[in-house]
């Protein structure tokens, strides 16, 4: 397997790709804050439901209510 930075890469698609999966995933997130849904994701080799609140939350980190 190649370790080589993806950056670093021949093909023009290729070197941005890890930009386009990043706008993805913060879309599917944003998505599913707005539809009220769980996000599934696989880390670690577990299947891992993120709420809406959680998900909010990993977006705005400052946006914590007032006391």
């Amino acid at each position: 397997m190649n370790t080589r930075d993806i950056s670093e890469a021949k093909d023009p698609d290729m070197r941005t790709a890890m930009a386009a999966l990043k706008r993805a995933a913060l879309q599917a997130r944003k998505t599913a804050i707005e539809t009220g849904t769980r996000l599934i994701i696989v880390k670690d080799d577990q299947l891992l439901k993120i709420s809406p609140a959680e998900l909010r939350q990993q977006i705005e980190p400052n946006n914590t209510p007032a006391s």
